[in-house]
């Protein structure tokens, strides 16, 4: 038998950010799933949800208890509550369900919707980048609970059901009408960034913002097929999303998904004949399918969108989220060669490069309707991940090295640039060492403060964004926010040196403060914050699975993931800098680059602590008067 595993919550005088412990009769770190290759981890096992109110909340220390189980490997197809615990993966994998139950001594502070849970549908997932041996994977946020019914009515467990939903249909609350394909953004807009509407707010900060339903208007093009890549779906939502007119039209669904969960995919679609899958290949531990991209097909031409949110209601509903919409891009004449209709940015090369990485027969034919359009107009460079491991110059085509290189040729030396600060936002963290220097300094932060051929070789500051416990807990979703922020405890607790750079997530000027952020920008801002020497919007989250990790002496480089993201340099808009815009909305208003949160970056205090999904929160009650209880 296995002893239990117990994870404290404790505060340590030795950080200004907490300290946390993990007691574990079982050191074998960094080990995968006992009989698991995937990189998700399997949904818990559905029974039915209990309800009960929560405790006055207490100075004790909470805690996790993990329910002894045999000392045996696993089947593929084990649920969560049945593997065993000890390893740092195995862990994480225990404490992907996490559960909200009412603050009962505090009323609901939102009071606008119902904690009713649903049968199943619409659950909220998340997306995890953690590498080195965190699992990573589609997992809840919380399962609201409520009174243990009675042994005449429980509910008997369906083969195929869906684990319980965070995010019960109750929960929602329906968008007017004019929600939708209302202020559409303006066609000339010379970045061409968008921000994701957003429930709840003033009208005028979601005006010139997109929602999916926007995108896929007849207002920008007449659709005849879509390819959605992407890391989590829910088809049946995804599909009521398409106009009415093109509901039927074919839709490829690119995707990491394997063995159960792909299973699961493919079960939502069996309603759906005009749905299609193509499977990324995964074949480094770990990697997960993270790109996030729109490939539209219109009688009129051809676009892409590059986003940052999963193909589910919860991330276009109260989440700041972001992208990058192309120009119409019209077809090329017959006849044509394929190198016609180049970008100054060489933008259809790499697009072109990025499909063909996959060795997909069913993106053969994409990758044929692209060579066919014009993406000339195209002012971003593509800057993506693959899987694999690489050296030489292959080195350059992927991850950080990339956009290091792009940085190097495309961009300029500023006078004074040691005190232009660099800036990443994201929404979930991986293991990055022991300390800085192992790569967060030593890698990465060389590749981030690559301007043009500058020898200057100082390091600037280094401003990381990622939401505090307390801008969780009082955001407009709520502590359910946080099953989209899945840092774990037991990557947190092995890099405490890295809470030091943290700040807070503050967006006033976008509107957006409390609507938590699941989108992911990467800047270098001029020391007054009024200018970008460049800007990069991404699915890539602080990992090194997401970025690339240099191998064997600096002379590889092994990417576990697929990622997508554009970067903007001024010399393609020609210009020296990106002049940041002080008042982003209403858009008409505007001029300048819209950052997504607030310039300059705010700290933490010595009483913030980075939110951390899998440990309780039931000192204080959510906007919506929960508590936040892993089990």
């Amino acid at each position: 038998m296995c002893s239990p595993v117990i994870i404290h919550s404790r505060m340590s005088q030795d950080s200004h950010h907490g300290k946390w412990t993990v007691s574990s009769s079982d050191e074998d770190d960094d080990l995968p799933l006992s009989g698991t290759t995937t990189s998700k981890p399997h949904q818990p096992a559905v029974s039915s949800p209990s309800y009960q109110p929560a405790a006055s909340p207490t100075p004790t220390i909470p805690k996790i208890e993990a329910a002894p189980v045999e000392e045996k490997p696993e089947p593929a197809n084990a649920p969560v509550s049945s593997l065993v615990i000890g390893s740092e993966a195995r862990q994480s994998a225990a404490a992907n369900q996490v559960n909200t139950v009412k603050y009962e001594s505090s009323p609901s502070l939102a009071g606008k919707r119902k904690n009713e849970v649903s049968d199943g549908s619409g659950w909220a997932l998340s997306d995890s980048e953690d590498d080195d041996g965190d699992v990573k994977g589609k997992s809840l946020g919380n399962s609201p609970k409520r009174a243990p019914p009675s042994p005449k009515t429980k509910k008997v467990k369906v083969e195929n059901e869906r684990p319980t939903s965070p995010y019960g249909r109750l929960y929602y609350i329906d968008e007017r009408e004019d929600f939708f394909e209302s202020s559409i953004p303006l066609l000339n807009d010379p970045y061409r960034f968008y921000l994701n509407k957003v429930t709840g707010l003033d009208r005028k900060y979601n005006s010139g913002a997109l929602h999916i339903r926007d995108i896929l208007s007849p207002l920008f093009g007449t659709l005849k097929e879509s390819a959605q890549f992407n890391y989590c779906f829910d088809i049946a939502w995804m599909v009521d999303q398409y106009p009415s007119e093109f509901r039927d039209r074919p839709v490829l669904i690119v995707h990491g998904d394997k063995r159960e969960a792909k299973a699961r995919l493919l079960q939502q679609a069996k309603p759906y004949p005009h749905v299609h899958f193509c499977q990324a290949k995964l074949d480094i531990a770990f990697g997960t399918h993270h790109t996030k991209m729109m490939l539209l097909w219109y009688e009129e031409g051809f676009r892409v969108v590059i986003t940052t949110s999963n193909l589910i209601r919860a991330d276009w509903y109260q989440k700041s989220q972001g992208m990058w919409m192309s120009p119409l891009f019209p077809r090329l004449p017959k006849g044509s060669s394929d190198d016609e209709g180049e970008s100054p940015t060489f933008f259809k090369r790499d697009l072109l490069e990025y499909l063909a990485a996959y060795r997909a027969p069913e993106l053969e034919e994409w990758i044929q309707r692209i060579r066919e359009h014009d993406l000339s107009e195209t002012k971003v460079y593509l800057v993506g991940s693959t899987p694999g491991r690489y050296v030489g110059p292959d080195m350059e085509r992927w991850g950080h090295l990339r956009l290091r290189k792009l940085l190097y040729e495309h961009t300029e030396p500023i006078s004074g640039e040691e005190r232009w600060p660099v800036i990443g936002q994201f929404s979930s963290i991986g293991s990055l060492g022991v300390d800085q220097t192992k790569w967060l300094t030593g890698e990465f932060q060389r590749t981030m403060t690559t301007l043009g051929k500058s020898s200057i070789r100082s390091a600037p500051p280094l401003h990381l964004v990622y939401p505090s416990v307390e801008d969780v807990r009082t955001s407009l979703e709520g502590y359910p926010a946080g099953g989209s922020l899945p840092y774990s405890i037991q990557t947190a607790q092995k890099q405490l040196w890295l809470h030091s750079f943290f700040h807070r997530w503050k967006a006033d000027a976008t509107g957006r403060s409390h609507a938590m952020p699941h989108i992911k920008t990467y800047m270098r801002a001029s020391p007054d914050f009024t200018q970008l020497a460049w800007f990069f919007v991404t699915s890539a989250n602080l990992s090194k699975a997401a970025w690339g990790a240099l191998e064997k002496n600096s002379t590889q480089v092994m990417v576990r993931s697929y990622e997508l993201g554009v970067l903007y340099v001024p010399s393609a808009f020609n210009m020296k800098t990106f002049p940041v815009s002080g008042n982003p909305f209403p858009v008409s208003s505007s001029s300048g680059f819209t950052v997504p949160f607030d310039l300059p970056p705010t700290s933490y205090s010595p009483k913030d602590q980075p939110w951390i999904w899998n440990i309780p929160y039931n000192q204080a009650p959510d906007t919506h008067g929960n508590i936040w209880v892993p089990s």
